[in-house]
């Protein structure tokens, strides 16, 4: 698959010197049915922790997004693995839009977590982190303990909220979408510094293909791609996952807020009450910090 996809590769100067960033850069690019294509991951803490935290950011932004729960991970004695998805942050940009698809993406994450062998993995989710990473355990559920859940939803062929159908035509109607000054307008305490790590992933237009296509690819009708595997993890996080569990909701998201998170609550398996954040919107993990700090208590001592 990979050796036909042509892609860019972000340069790495325009990384140096990121804000709350010092972590070294790791790559793969041998992952089965992707060979040549990069992906970048961050991995920090022993390699021989007892736990793993798997953090998967959503659109548009990257792994950037964890730098604020990452050291409260790594405080804990847990490894932390943050992937970059193909098209975003440090990993390969394939330049065609189509080349984007829900199973590209899954597959992708598949092969990363069987790659790296991650074992008693914590899933970090919000965004299209949570639409993709909610699937991966009922397939491998040897590999999950524990879930971390913010803004995020299961897409099972209905239209999450109102609000959603206008920012898929928000975006299809962008296909330069401006990523630093969208994550400014959106959560308004980031700094110039931290608005342009956002950016630095996209040079220029070409780069952006993964940036248009994720909201595209919602599974708003019951006969799109990912709408039966998305169903099966339903039932698993119903019925039969045994983790433990954590939520924390931004409530100031208009697209993925209160009342889809609830609904979320209610259909994950012995899920606590959820951490509610008011301040927060829909990129939760700027408030991340305390939201680690809690987390990782809760799933010391339930």
């Amino acid at each position: 698959m990979a050796d036909t996809i042509n892609a860019l590769r972000t340069e790495d100067s325009r990384f140096e010197n990121l804000r709350d960033w010092p972590y070294r850069p790791r790559y793969v690019d041998d992952l089965a049915g992707y060979e040549g294509l990069r992906v970048h991951y961050v991995d920090e803490g022993p390699i021989d922790a007892s736990q793993t935290y798997l953090c998967l950011h959503g659109q548009p932004t990257w792994s950037y997004l964890y730098r604020k729960m990452i050291p409260e991970f790594v405080k804990s004695g847990a490894r932390v693995i943050a992937p970059d998805w193909l098209g975003f942050g440090r990993s390969d940009k394939p330049i065609d839009d189509s080349v984007y698809t829900f199973d590209f993406h899954r597959s992708m994450m598949l092969a990363l977590i069987e790659k790296l062998d991650l074992k008693n993995v914590t899933l970090v989710v919000q965004d299209w982190g949570g639409i993709l990473g909610l699937t991966l355990p009922h397939v491998m559920p040897q590999r999950f303990d524990r879930l971390l859940i913010m803004n995020t939803v299961l897409a099972v062929g209905q239209v999450p909220s109102a609000a959603f159908l206008d920012w898929k035509a928000y975006v299809a109607s962008r296909p330069d979408l401006q990523v630093g000054a969208l994550m400014k307008r959106a959560t308004t305490i980031l700094s110039a510094t931290e608005v342009a790590a956002y950016d630095a992933p996209f040079p220029d237009q070409s780069y952006k293909a993964g940036v248009r296509r994720f909201p595209q690819l919602v599974m708003i009708e019951p006969d799109m791609p990912g709408v039966v595997v998305s169903q099966q993890a339903q039932r698993f996080w119903k019925s039969d996952w045994q983790g433990q569990s954590f939520m924390a909701i931004g409530s100031a998201d208009p697209v993925l807020g209160s009342d889809v998170m609830m609904d979320m609550y209610k259909m994950i398996r012995n899920c606590p009450e959820p951490l509610i954040v008011k301040e927060a919107g829909h990129f939760v993990q700027e408030w991340g910090q305390e939201i680690a700090r809690l987390a990782v208590e809760s799933f010391a001592t339930s």
